[in-house]
Formats: C-alpha cells, sequence, structure tokens
C-alpha cells in the first residue's frame, strides 16, 4: 500500500508492470501456490483473453504476464481493493450498459495501440474452474478497432497430483474469507496457465466470430 501510494504514481509503465509482477508472484508464494506457466512470446498489445475462476486470476495472470484488467465497475467502491485497482491502471466497466462498453472499448484500444497488454474475461463472472461458461463477445471490440492479437490463456488449479481442485474458486455465495480459507487449506496449489496460439483479428474481423475461437482454445487448454 505505501508502495503503491509513494511510488507508482512516479513510476514509469514498464516499472509499474514489473512492481504488479513482483507483488503478484510474493502473493503466490505466501499462499502456497506454485504457477506453472507457458512461457512463449506474447506480442505487445495484445488483448489477453482468458477463463474467470477467481479473485486469485489476477495474481496468477500478473505473475507470469503483467498486464492491465478490466473489471465490474462496482470493484472501484471496495474498501482497500478499489482503491488499489485503480491505483494499478484497472479499466472500469458498467455491466449492462452498451454506451459504457463503447467508451470502454476505446479506453482498451488506446492502451492496445500503445503496445500494452489488456486482459479481460470474457465469462462475466466466476465458476469453480471445471468448465467454462459462453464468452460475451463486446470487450473483443477494442481489439478489432486498434488491429491488435487476441491471446487466449486458459487458467487451471490442479493439486500436485494433476488432479482439479476447486479451493481457489470465488463463485456463487462464496466470501472472500471463506476463498481464502479453502487456499490456505490446501498443502499446495499448482496454478497451471495455457497460452494458446494468437487470434487474427484481420482474419476474424468479427467479435461473435472471435468469441467462440477463444473459448474453443481456451477449454482445450484447460484439458491439456
Amino acid at each position: 500500500m505505501v508502495l503503491t501510494a509513494v511510488v507508482v504514481p512516479f513510476a514509469s509503465p514498464a516499472r509499474q508492470l514489473a512492481l504488479r509482477q513482483r507483488w503478484s508472484a510474493r502473493l503466490l508464494k505466501i499462499l502456497g501456490i506454485r504457477l506453472h506457466a507457458d512461457a512463449p512470446f506474447i506480442g505487445p498489445g495484445s488483448l489477453i483473453v482468458a477463463n474467470h475462476v477467481s479473485w486469485l486470476d489476477i495474481f496468477v495472470i500478473n505473475a507470469a504476464f503483467p498486464t492491465t484488467f478490466v473489471s465490474k465497475a462496482e470493484v472501484r467502491e471496495w474498501p482497500l481493493a478499489g482503491w488499489l485497482a485503480t491505483r494499478h491502471e484497472t479499466v472500469f466497466l458498467r455491466r449492462g450498459s452498451r454506451g459504457h462498453a463503447r467508451i470502454v472499448n476505446g479506453e482498451i484500444a488506446t492502451l492496445l495501440t500503445q503496445g500494452r497488454h489488456v486482459t479481460v474475461f470474457p465469462e462475466g463472472t466466476t465458476t469453480d474452474g471445471s468448465h467454462v461458461l459462453g464468452f460475451h463477445g463486446a470487450l473483443l471490440q477494442a481489439a478489432i478497432e486498434a488491429k491488435a492479437p487476441l491471446q487466449p490463456i486458459s487458467i487451471a488449479y490442479r493439486q500436485p497430483d494433476g488432479q482439479y481442485t476447486r479451493a481457489p474458486a470465488y463463485d456463487g455465495d462464496l466470501s472472500l474469507l471463506d476463498s481464502l480459507r479453502a487456499i490456505v487449506a490446501e498443502p499446495q496449489i499448482i496454478a497451471r496457465l495455457r497460452v494458446g496460439e494468437p487470434l487474427s483479428v484481420v482474419d476474424t474481423p468479427d467479435r461473435k466470430a472471435l468469441a467462440h475461437l477463444a473459448r474453443d482454445r481456451i477449454v482445450a487448454g484447460i484439458a491439456d
């Protein structure tokens, strides 16, 4: 919190991303979570799309590929978390507002054209990690406008023997405290990131088609 208040406002974008990556890696270590991530090169200015299981997803992705995130507007009002999210360039979306979605798409497209990564969770909500919901394509329009690659990433949480665990899940009526208790109760959790082949918005300039293709690649990555 001190560094966010004192250092981040004066740090370069590259330095901010490095701090975000370091803090995220430390949090995973504190929680007993090992990160197994593919390490291919992700081109600058990619719109990362991922399935959504937990609040932990943000730190898992940041520990591997530091990025700006799109979040629901309500998070801005959360104590502490809202302040931290705002200070770390989170783009806030008012769900259900087409007009605001167009504004947010413009913000995302600007970041992408500046060579920045932006991450969205097209399911629009979390699951227990055992399946992937349908994808909403509205925010994928930003990649089309910026002519930026769409980068699918699959998130899966496993036990050391490879078995599925729902411990990190933050779905249904679970509270953040419930989720933390479940995570800490597991001796060790493997957070696995699979990076799929990027999708070209030039080859597929339709956001609904892109949403289907991205979901298919993410589902395949979870099963791998």
